[in-house]
Formats: C-alpha cells, structure tokens, sequence
C-alpha cells in the first residue's frame, strides 16, 4: 500500500463524508423531524399504554372469574360478568381443555394451529438446526409475547380473535402433511353464541398450505357478522407479534442484525438495528410485506394488496431468557366495508436467502444488508450470480470462495498491473527525486520539493494520480465483500478445513474469563483465519514499503505512513476475529493471489528498461504545457516569496538567493 493508495483511500473517505454531508438535513429539517418523531413516539406510547392497561384489566376479570367460586355466588352473576366482557363470543372465550391444535408439515416446515385464535402458534424448519444442534423455531407456543389476530367492537366491547376459541371445520385429522406440488386447506372458524343452523355467521381464517413452497396463504372472511360488528368501523385492526430466538453463535451480531423490515414495494425501509437496544417504532401507510427478521431467518406478512397502515415496534424482552433476542410487533389496519368482506394475505416462513427472497419479485431480497448504494450492486449484479453459479456445482464452499476470489482478482488484474506499472515508474526516477530532496534539504522548501518533484513526473510523463484510480475500483469490492459473507445464508453451517461454519467466527481457543482490554477489543476466542489474514496482510504491507515509490516527502513522513499500514491490519486483527470465518478466508486469499501477481510481474517487468524507456521519451519530447494546478502553484510560492522578503527587508535582513527556475537542475561547471 504505497502514498498514492492512502492518498485514494483519503480522497475515497473524504467523498464520501462530503456526500453524507451534502444529503444530510439542516438544523430546522433535524428539528421538524425529531418533532414529528416525538409525537408519533408519544402518541404509540399512548396507544400501548391503553392497549396494556385494557389487556391486564381484561386478564384480571377472566382470573376472577376462573378461581373457585363461593356457593353464594350465583351463576348468572359469572355468565353476566362474561358477557360484559365478551358480548356475543362468550361462549368461544370459554377454555376448552379438550381442544387438541392442528400440526401441519410441508416440505419445508412443521407448523402449529392453535385452536384459540385460530393462529399459527408456532413454527419449526424442517433439516435446519441451530448452532447447538437443535432445530430452528422461528417462535414457539406458550409464549404470551407471541398473537395474531383482529380486533373490533361488538356492542362497544372490544374483541380480539386471539382470545377466542376457533373450531375446525369439517376436518378429518389434526396431523396434516402435504408435499410437492399438492395443498391443502384448513378452514378455522369463530362462531358467536347465537348461531344457528339457518344463522350462519362466523369469522374464518381459511389457510392453505403448499407441499414445496415457504408461502401459506390465509384468506379471513366474516360471513353475515354484521349483527356482531358495529356498523360504524370501516377499518379492521391486525396485531401480529412474535419474539424471536436466538439460533446462531454470535449472539451479538443476530441481535443487531434482528429488527423490523417493511416496504411498499418501491422502497425498502427498517427499524434501528442495535445489538444492546431493541426499542424502535414507526408509524406508516400502505405497506405490502413486513417482516420480522433475523440474521438469516425471517417470518413475513406479506398482503395481496396493501396495508392501509402499521405500527411497528421492536423492544428487549421483559423476562430473563438466554434464548430470547427481541420481541417484535406490528398493530396493522385493514379495509373493512361491504356485506362478507374478505382479507387476503400469505406468510413467509423461511430463510433469508437472496435468490429465494427475490422470486416474490415484491423487493424482500432487500432486507439482506449488502452494503449501501455505492457497493450493494457489486453484490447483486456480480458476486451473487457468480456465487450462484458456482454453487450449482456442488462443490465444497471453501473452494467456491477460492474460485470466486481468483475470478475477481483475475477480472482485476489490468487494474493491478496499471498500478504497478505506475509504482514501477516512479521507482525508475529515484535518482532524480533524490537529487531533487538534496536541493531542497529545509522543512520550509517542502512546497518547492513537491512542486519540483510533480514538475518532474509531468516531464517524464508519470502520472502519480493513476495509482488511486485501481484503488478507488476495488474498494467498493472489498467492501462489498465485507458485507455479503456475514450475512449469506449459503455459508451458514458449511465446514471448510477447521471452520465448522463459515459464516462466524473459525474460533480455535476460547476461554470464558473477562481480560481488561483484551475481551473488548478482541474477544474471548481466536480466530485462526482472521489470525493468518492479519500475517500475510503484515507480509504484503512489508513488501510494499520496500517497493514503495519515492514521493518526493521527507524521511519522517515516510516512516510515520509505514508504521500507519503496519497498524491497520493490527486493528483488523480486532475487528474482524469476531466476523464471518468465511470473510477472513477471501481477505486472506485476496493477499496471497497479489503476493503471486507481484511477483510475477517483478520478473516479467524490468524496472531498468522503464528508466531507459522513458529517459528515451524525455529526450523526444515535446515542451509540456504547465497544467492550471501547476500555475496555481507556481503563483502561490511567488506570493510566498513576495511575502517572504518583505519581512526579511522590514527586518534589516539582506533578501535570499534563489533560482529563477526551480524545475531545473543546477548545472555542474566543466
């Protein structure tokens, strides 16, 4: 890594703070935004305070009306105490110990009807583990922060399906499996207390399962309910909310990673991802899909036309539980008018994998971070459809990132060769620049050193500059790569040589006691690929010092930009040993393939015949035009100098010497 490539990685960095400060809003703009923010903020807050304080008043009558009752007390009173809170489904609040849930199987996964709700209380993936061997549930039954289901008023008394009892209709079994290209459907209803067999009014959650496919459809519809439901709503509330489980290793990186997703299908939008708070909320209108995501594995909700408006909420779990990560919800309205209206929607319950993701053609590949715009189509347009390609092979994964890694270092090698050619040609004029540093010896002739030194590579015609633009092409790859390992699903569990899962750390000793310093910076583990891509990062970076093209600068600068590239890769040796084994393992490739590049062209490329070569073009050459950058510069040091001997003669000092033309070299007397 010479001058000129930490000059383009300045100039990169500089860009793009510029750009981030040139989009970013004005003070007003900050303040009529945190303004706005504030009041939606207090207006969920109270909406969820409400919303608490009706569920624990709710909760608290129906543990009344459950414990033992006195033989005083008659049972009307409890009928008339269930109808006040109830109405017309009393009878479906009632518990019914008997009730068995439905189990439904696919082909992809085991899910769980709860008769209470008539919701899937519960989903497993089939020959999907955790990091421990267990099987991967998105979420599980028994977990009160787990619901689905509406909410409406029936004679002023809020009801929520979730509370209430659904029966099956006409189903045979209570164990279903469907697989391949059949389905099935599973008809839940919710009667009210007065049915008959000439009223038939019910509220059905109509499921249908597919044999191959990680979509179920649910289609609601309320058949003659409008007796039940005040005439007055127009709108149907849909709360829908889960907490989610930890199934990798990095417990830190799946807590950042887990947040809520939802778009409208022409842009893609978040909660805060943050590994230590979950507390974010939003307020919008008209989505098409919101999901519940983790690092890879996501359950979405995904409407066949839109939602009129969400609130969705994540936050950190009330209750201590080594298993739980964030608790998601999203209160969502609907459409609710005409005589039987009907919602349609499907679930997604599945992994996050982007060529699955993006089948749906509805954007919810998007939720996988592949960096931002400036590197995220470096991952989509090219190391995707490469690593896709690729892995129709069947071949071991370590061995697609090998060939992966040679392909774009392969594509890159033009790139890589202008840039040597470069060096090369700077190294060729080291004797002029050191002839150029004996004459310009003083601190304060550093402007007149480099402006000799540029005047020079102008006459030779070397272009320092172009060592930055093979930089400024291959940083967005690197980062691009930096965020597609950690978080391509295709990784997760594959062994490579001693890693046993490429998509976290390869860690080969751990240990669990806190090391002041160490545990932050570092970890309690060591990660042996992280730990070899720092030695050949070292390696490279020696290499290149001793390549490295004169600049023109004086020694202590040289020395303070060496000891420089020797720091970062200590410092990636603390970030990145908690990252992707996966990513470790291309960085260090990355490192050995430029070894072999350099030096191959170190044999094939003979720095002698540059000098020769150009000495030969100095020699034919027409007079160089001076660029306006070199005018600009040739009339600040006059100005200095102006300014120079004007203090000198205010001082009584007699005005220096100096050479009317710095460019040239002092001539030797015969």
């Amino acid at each position: 890594m010479d001058k000129n490539t930490i000059i383009g990685l300045f100039l990169l960095f500089a860009l793009i703070i510029g750009y981030s400060i040139y989009i970013s809003p004005s003070k007003e703009q900050i303040a009529e935004q945190q303004r706005i923010r504030d009041s939606i903020a207090a207006v969920q807050q109270a909406e969820l305070e409400e919303q608490m304080a009706a569920e624990a008043m709710a909760t608290a009558k129906m543990d009344s009306l459950v414990q033992e009752v006195p033989a005083e007390v008659d049972s009307v009173q409890q009928l008339k105490k269930m109808q006040s809170l109830y109405g017309f489904f009393t009878q479906a609040a009632a518990e019914n110990e008997s009730s068995q849930d439905i189990i439904v199987e696919n082909d992809k996964y085991i899910f769980t009807i709860d008769k209470k709700g008539g919701q899937i209380s519960s989903v497993t993936l089939k020959d999907v583990y955790t990091y421990d061997s267990l099987p991967v549930v998105l979420f599980e039954k028994g977990n009160n922060d787990n619901r689905f289901g509406f909410t409406f008023f029936s004679n002023y008394i809020e009801v929520h399906t979730y509370d209430l009892n659904f029966q099956a209709y006409q189903l045979e079994s209570e164990n279903i499996k469907v697989s391949g290209n059949d389905s099935v459907e599973i008809s839940m209803r919710l009667y009210p207390d007065d049915v008959t067999e000439e009223n038939q009014s019910y509220i059905e959650f109509l499921y249908t399962v597919r044999g191959n496919d990680y979509l179920t459809a649910l289609a609601v519809h309320f058949v003659n309910m409008e007796k039940y439901i005040n005439a007055t709503q127009t709108q149907m509330e849909l709360t829908w909310q889960e907490q989610l489980i930890q199934q990798e290793k990095n417990r830190k990186d799946e807590m950042t990673a887990s947040t809520v997703y939802y778009s409208d299908t022409k842009d893609v939008d978040n909660l805060k991802e943050a590994p230590d708070r979950g507390d974010s909320t939003a307020s919008t209108t008209s989505l098409k899909w919101i999901s519940f995501k983790q690092l890879f594995f996501t359950s979405s909700l995904i409407a066949d036309d839109k939602f009129a408006s969400a609130v969705l909420v994540t936050a950190l779990p009330e209750k201590a539980d080594v298993r739980a990560l964030k608790n998601m919800k999203a209160k969502l309205t609907m459409p609710f008018e005409g005589k039987n209206p009907s919602m349609s929607m499907n679930f997604y319950f599945g992994p996050n994998k982007y060529r699955q993701l993006k089948s749906y053609d509805i954007k919810m590949e998007k939720q996988i971070q592949l960096g931002g715009v400036m590197v995220a189509w470096v991952n989509r347009w090219i190391v995707i459809p490469i690593f896709n390609w690729l892995e129709s092979f069947g071949i071991n994964y370590g061995i697609i990132i090998l060939i992966l890694t040679i392909i774009i270092k392969g594509v890159l090698t033009p790139v890589t060769y202008r840039n040597y050619i470069s060096s090369a040609k700077m190294r060729a004029v080291k004797p002029e620049i050191d002839e150029i540093a004996q004459r310009y010896p003083k601190q304060e002739d550093a402007m007149k050193k480099q402006q000799a030194t540029m005047e020079l590579y102008k006459r030779f015609g070397i272009k320092p500059m172009a060592g930055c633009l093979p930089m400024l092409i291959q940083f967005p790859i690197l980062v691009a790569m930096f965020r597609f390992f950690p978080s391509s699903y295709e990784l997760r569990q594959q062994s490579f040589l001693w890693a046993k899962d490429l998509s976290t750390y390869d860690a080969i000793v751990s240990w669990n006691t806190h090391i002041p310093l160490i545990s932050g910076f570092y970890g309690n583990h060591v990660s042996l690929f992280t730990l070899l891509m720092t030695l050949a990062t070292i390696g490279y970076t020696y290499m290149n010092n001793k390549m490295m093209a004169p600049t023109g600068v004086d020694s202590q600068q040289q020395k303070m930009m060496k000891w420089m590239m020797y720091l970062m890769p200590i410092m990636f040796l603390g970030i990145f040993n908690n990252y992707s084994a996966g990513l470790s393992y291309y960085y260090l490739l990355v490192n050995l393939i430029t070894f072999l590049q350099m030096g191959l062209f170190r044999i094939f490329i003979k720095e002698d015949k540059i000098r020769q070569q150009l000495l030969m073009a100095q020699k034919t050459a027409q007079p160089v035009k001076k660029s306006k950058w070199q005018q600009r510069m040739e009339e600040m040091m006059k100005q200095q100098q102006a300014m120079a001997a004007q203090q000198r003669g205010a001082a009584g000092l007699p005005p220096t010497k100096r050479r009317h033309n710095t460019s040239e070299t002092p001539r030797k007397k015969k």
